[in-house]
């Protein structure tokens, strides 16, 4: 296997920062297409409530996604630092640590959603409309959890091996399956929602399985190793993992912004509009995966970098990757932005058919929505700094801002004020707001 030969201490930052970003983005856009395709065929085969339906399904797997982020992006952290200083053992045992702990994670998460499958939809706002869609979507959509939980550890530590476009591999190859399969399980074979799901579950599998089979046969240095199970070594991992989760809490917070993004829109709107707008929604939910890998992307891009050489005290180098992936962010944000503004029929339509109530709303609210989105990339890269650099609290705090001490008051109280447009902005004021106090705490801090 061809791996990429990837100084991180001495390749310019310029390059460096592109070699990481370009294969990254790519990778992190296929796999928001497994999500998106879903949407357009579930949307122009089945119709706006089967939308719907994936819609409520979709938040709880978006924690678990977090989780895994958490403990990649700490895992990764950590065994960047181990393997500037030297110590390969320690930051193998760390990787694999963090792979064990995700995948009994899911196993659990399975055996305690699945048991009930209608008292779960109910509890994510399902009606009872919607919930035969839901029982077709949810078991295979849930399953997927293990899979992307292996891609979301292992990606990380796939690019730290020195291989990012491998990394981009397994997010693109499983993309490309994900569109043939949808089409053939919802036009061809007339499989409904179900299709749909059973399509993304073997995509995402094959994406999982790339990635365990680099790091048990393929990986340079970051192979996984035996974990001993006596009662000692049982207490390092718990250790381990426990400042895994301390350095990557903000990750899961991210992810669980997007979660709870979903449940307080979908909420909102059902109490507001009903299933056409919850069906608008959805739309919109299906598009903010791209625009949340965007910013992930960069911060995970500059966070090799950023931690390797905050490791060796190269603090110039530091410096420098922080600032690329800021113009790197405020750029991206702004493209996005602009397509939301300018072209939200078009967005819409590629879903649903133009003269369906959720289409018209969501064409509507699409500008709104958009204000959120120069902050929200800006937001990611920034916290994904303060994870890099060990620097706990700061991530933590700007993490619980945006994902819910701003973000749940906004969609209770934006709604009494300005109805549907108010569910539209929550995230934008949310978003806003936290940049702002990013920006305060980087003022006050360099004042001092």
């Amino acid at each position: 296997m061809q791996r990429d030969s990837i100084d991180l201490g001495t390749v310019k930052i310029p390059r460096l920062f592109r070699l990481y970003l370009i294969p990254t983005l790519l990778g992190m856009l296929s796999l928001c297409a497994v999500t998106a395709t879903d949407g357009i065929f579930v949307g122009r085969g089945v119709g706006s409530d089967a939308l719907a339906a994936v819609n409520i399904c979709i938040a709880p797997t978006m924690v678990m996604m977090g989780i895994s982020l958490m403990l990649g992006v700490g895992s990764s952290v950590v065994s960047s630092i181990h393997l500037a200083s030297g110590n390969v053992k320690a930051a193998r045992l760390n990787v694999t640590q963090a792979l064990a702990t995700a995948t009994l994670i899911v196993i659990i998460f399975l055996g305690l959603t699945l048991i009930s499958i209608d008292t779960t939809g109910r509890a994510l706002g399902s009606s009872n409309t919607l919930m035969p869609l839901v029982r077709d979507y949810m078991p295979w959509i849930f399953v997927c959890c293990l899979f992307q939980s292996w891609c979301g550890i292992g990606l990380f530590v796939v690019r730290l091996d020195g291989s990012p476009k491998y990394a981009m591999w397994c997010n693109v190859l499983p993309g490309l399956l994900n569109v043939v399969l949808d089409y053939i399980f919802i036009f061809p074979l007339q499989m409904g929602i179900k299709g749909a799901a059973i399509a993304t579950c073997i995509s995402c599998a094959v994406g999982g399985v790339m990635v365990m089979c680099y790091l048990l046969f393929f990986a340079r240095t970051l192979r996984l190793i035996k974990i001993k199970m006596s009662r000692k070594s049982l207490r390092l991992t718990l250790r381990n993992i426990g400042y895994q989760c301390k350095i990557g809490i903000s990750a899961l917070l991210g992810e669980a912004t997007m979660g709870v993004l979903m449940l307080m829109g979908n909420l909102m709107f059902m109490k507001y509009i009903g299933n056409d707008g919850v069906g608008a929604f959805s739309i919109a939910c299906y598009y903010c995966p791209f625009v949340f890998m965007i910013g992930n992307a960069i911060a995970q891009s500059a966070q090799p970098i950023i931690s390797y050489n905050y490791g060796k005290g190269s603090k110039s180098r530091v410096i420098a990757t922080e600032k690329l992936a800021i113009l790197a962010a405020l750029g991206c944000g702004l493209a996005i932005t602009a397509a939301f503004i300018f072209t939200p029929s078009a967005m819409v339509h590629l879903f649903l058919d133009p003269d369906l109530a959720a289409a018209k709303i969501a064409v509507k609210g699409f500008p709104v929505f958009s204000v959120a989105f120069i902050a929200f990339i800006f937001n990611l890269t920034a916290i994904g700094y303060f994870q890099s650099v060990e620097k706990v609290t700061p991530s933590i705090v700007f993490a619980l801002l945006r994902g819910l001490i701003f973000l749940v008051p906004a969609f209770i109280l934006l709604p009494t004020i300005l109805n549907a447009t108010g569910i539209w902005l929550a995230l934008g004021i949310s978003e806003i707001l936290t940049a702002l106090s990013i920006v305060g705490f980087y003022i006050y801090n360099k004042s001092r």
